[in-house]
């Protein structure tokens, strides 16, 4: 399998904590794989890095044959809007605009017309059962659907990898399961590559590979 992400030595410190031990990471196109580990472990402060969220004191890193440590600035602005997405546990939506309007913001800033970055939400929203929805505001949606919209919005620009922190942690049993069912079903659409955080066993369980870190490495595989 071709790999979309090559992480070589990425170490990490804050003041005198070293949070990131020379962690080595290779994800296939495509691939679902799961993250685990106690609070503390490294697993966030890894994904940010993955994501170019935050910088490495050391290491290398290729993402879609792209070494993204070289970006700066308005290249590396400009990758994180079109070649990666992100789904947080707490879903950031904007309460003042609806669910479309918020689909449609990372659409905008890659240059979108205002009217291609419409439709596209809508047919983005309508995939992920959301058709009825895309006027309602944040407060007017349940949990579930609040979190279908970030995701949403994480796929608008057709990212090669959605990075996932926890993104079901905050929803009941019934919906969780249904969220966890959702990143299968777009990665067998869409061929999207996944890279998800969690501490839930049943979703790690279904992943096509879980990683487990223990102080600031991997320790074992699943």
């Amino acid at each position: 399998m071709e790999a979309i992400i090559e992480a070589r030595g990425i170490e990490k410190s804050f003041g005198n904590l070293k949070v990131l031990k020379g962690v080595d990471l290779t994800v296939s196109r495509s691939e679902v794989l799961s993250i685990m580990g106690a609070s503390g472990a490294g697993k966030t402060t890894l994904l940010q890095i993955l994501g170019t969220l935050s910088t490495p004191d050391s290491g290398s890193l290729v993402i879609d044959n792209i070494d993204v440590l070289r970006l700066d600035g308005r290249l590396l602005a400009l990758f994180r809007n079109t070649k990666v997405g992100f789904v947080f546990q707490f879903h950031h939506l904007l309460p003042e605009f609806t669910a479309a309007e918020n689909v449609m913001i990372p659409a905008l800033i890659a240059g979108k017309s205002s009217k291609e970055a419409r439709r596209e939400a809508e047919a983005m929203l309508g995939d992920l059962g959301l058709s009825g929805r895309t006027g309602h505001k944040p407060s007017e949606l349940s949990g579930g659907e609040q979190q279908r919209v970030a995701i949403a919005r994480a796929l608008i620009n057709h990212p090669s990898v959605v990075f996932a922190d926890e993104p079901s942690g905050n929803l009941d049993s019934l919906t969780k399961k249904d969220l966890h069912n959702l990143f299968f079903s777009l990665r067998d659409r869409l061929g999207q590559t996944f890279v998800i955080v969690t501490h839930d066993p049943e979703l790690a369980s279904m992943c096509d590979r879980s990683l487990f870190m223990r102080d600031g490495l991997f320790v074992g595989e699943e």
